[in-house]
């Protein structure tokens, strides 16, 4: 485990920071590329797991559009050179200027979450003399069994619009001169490991087409957002999940019309692995009945397990010492600020380096400067 980082050089370098395998993030995009490829779906990087600038360059550079939900994230895409007409903007609360950001650039599409949008965007449209492209993003009703901060598909989350209300918003397109409905856009979760799910999303998905043909109405561009989890507890045994599977999956079950089109939009299973947060030891604190590993990194840098009470694999990877057991902490002055609790570890010292893995996604993303803290630097494989 320990070969995979270089770790002399990381030696030299002020921590915590943030370590990008650059190569593997290339050998996931081949792989994403090749097995969807195969079925002429489109692939749309889901910004939100990591928008650093050189991994955006690298993601472009293979080939894959945007899925964004911000103006901020759309600006970060057209710097990092992604074309327009590749861009995809969701999200529950767009505001006024990061539509007009939209409607200026002519993005491909807007997955839209509620009739109040679809007005207000059809209003900016047409004071700008222009028809925006539209997707309804539906909650289809299907669990993705995940955590429930993550869990988006239900008729309870804020996302999306009702299948109830589906028809009644499609109606008001004869009305709504400024707006053109193009596709059907769905995202049940995220950190999906159970690919039942999907089968499950495939079939709803069915139904609502029938549905539809029933009304002589077939929607050219099908979206099913994205969702494949990692393997958050090997990241060394499974680094590229299993794409293979995950696309075969919708060309199989999803029952297509010759004119349309299938998008995707995964984010973390591309740059989840490719990712680590090092830091350093400050000190080992031994109390009455546990040891502590006190680290200069804290939920400042990655805030999943405190926020999610997510796992992530924690390495010494400058210890070749005994096995011993410690709550990994930070110097965050919060009690939620623990990496993990009774974590194996090769014997802690003072200085060690210890990285926690899979990190690439809502990591660097997701930092703050809370107790005044700097922000990390990151650096990469093939630059270091």
């Amino acid at each position: 485990m320990k070969g995979i980082f270089p770790i002399d050089k990381f030696k030299q370098l002020q921590t915590p920071f943030y370590y990008y395998n650059t190569e593997l993030l290339r050998e996931t995009l081949a792989l994403v590329r090749q097995e969807a490829d195969k079925y002429n779906y489109h692939i749309h990087y889901a910004v939100k797991a990591n928008a650093n600038h050189k991994i955006l360059t690298i993601i472009r550079e293979n080939g894959l559009g945007a899925d964004c939900v911000s103006g901020g994230e759309i600006k970060a895409c057209l710097e990092a050179g992604f074309p327009a007409g590749k861009i995809v903007y969701a999200g529950v609360g767009k505001a006024d200027w990061e539509i007009n950001l939209g409607l200026d650039n002519n993005i491909f599409c807007f997955n839209v979450e509620s009739a109040a949008e679809l007005e207000v965007i059809n209003e900016l449209a047409g004071i700008k003399g222009k028809i925006a492209p539209i997707a309804l993003r539906i909650n289809p009703e299907v669990d993705a069994h995940t955590h429930a901060y993550i869990t988006t598909g239900l008729k309870e989350n804020k996302f999306g619009i009702n299948l109830s209300q589906m028809n009644g918003i499609i109606d008001r397109f004869d009305t709504l001169k400024n707006v053109k409905l193009i596709g059907l856009h769905f995202h049940i979760g995220s950190q999906i490991t159970d690919l039942t799910s999907f089968q499950a999303l495939c079939s709803r998905v069915n139904e609502i087409q029938e549905s539809m043909y029933r009304r002589q109405i077939i929607i050219p561009n099908l979206n099913f957002g994205g969702g494949l989890g990692i393997d958050y507890h090997h990241p060394n045994r499974q680094p590229i999940p299993d794409f293979k599977e995950y696309f075969a999956i919708f060309h199989k079950h999803v029952k297509l019309r010759p004119i349309q089109q299938v998008h995707f939009e995964p984010g973390r299973s591309i740059v989840g692995q490719c990712g680590s947060l090092i830091t350093k030891v400050l000190y080992v604190k031994e109390g009455s009945y546990k040891k502590f590993a006190i680290l200069d990194a804290g939920f400042t840098e990655l805030i999943r397990p405190a926020f999610y009470q997510a796992y992530h694999k924690i390495e010494n990877i400058t210890s070749d010492g005994e096995i011993e057991k410690y709550d990994v902490v930070g110097p965050i002055c919060e009690s939620s600020d623990c990496f993990g609790k009774e974590i194996d570890l090769n014997k802690v010292h003072r200085g060690d380096l210890i990285a926690l893995r899979s990190a690439g996604a809502y990591g660097e993303i997701m930092a703050s400067r809370y107790n005044c803290r700097e922000l990390p630097k990151a650096y990469y494989s093939d630059t270091l």
